[in-house]
């Protein structure tokens, strides 16, 4: 209900909440493509991933509305614009820094495919979740989202080993992840 006050003041834009109990990803599309001929657009919200990137994704296939998952698209705008401005100020080229990101979830990915089309190298992204670097031939929590920034296999497990000489550190995960000692790096 909030970001609908949100939309209203900033872009004249009625709301309304609907909240869908269903689990099923296929289901849930059918319902949802259902109200296109009543809404103008469809925010999606906290739909996990990776379900919310197949259902965003077949939602835009078939429905001539914008569709928008904010745990996705709004966090990345964000994230970009605060990154952008930071390298900006240090006076860095994107497309030379070093991005360790922790959290593999909708808004990381996100935010990284966002960067990645803004000039930042795949090669130059590290990826960490609860298991820890995401890498070629770990089978541990993989999927297809997750492998397409999986790293070659150096040895390195864990985002204190990846940590070292980043100029991004890019937080999507859980409070606590991060420890002073790994910023001292």
């Amino acid at each position: 209900e909030g970001k609908g006050v949100l939309f209203k003041k900033f872009a004249g834009v009625n709301v309304f909440d609907i909240e869908i109990d269903e689990r099923d990803p296929d289901k849930l599309v059918d319902i949802i493509a259902s109200l296109e001929p009543t809404f103008g657009g469809i925010n999606l919200e906290d739909i996990k991933a990776p379900e919310c990137f197949y259902i965003e994704q077949k939602l835009r296939e078939r429905m001539k509305i914008p569709v928008f998952h904010d745990d996705q698209h709004g966090t990345a705008i964000i994230s970009a614009a605060a990154i952008l401005n930071g390298l900006r100020i240090v006076k860095k080229d994107i497309a030379k820094v070093k991005l360790i990101a922790s959290g593999a979830g909708a808004a990381s990915i996100a935010c990284l495919n966002l960067l990645v089309s803004l000039g930042l190298p795949r090669e130059n992204i590290i990826v960490c979740d609860s298991k820890g670097v995401i890498f070629h031939g770990r089978d541990e929590r993989m999927d297809e989202t997750k492998k397409l920034y999986a790293i070659e296999d150096n040895g390195k497990r864990t985002l204190a080993e990846v940590i070292n000489d980043a100029d991004i550190f890019l937080g999507c995960s859980a409070a606590g992840t991060l420890t002073q000692d790994m910023v001292k790096t």
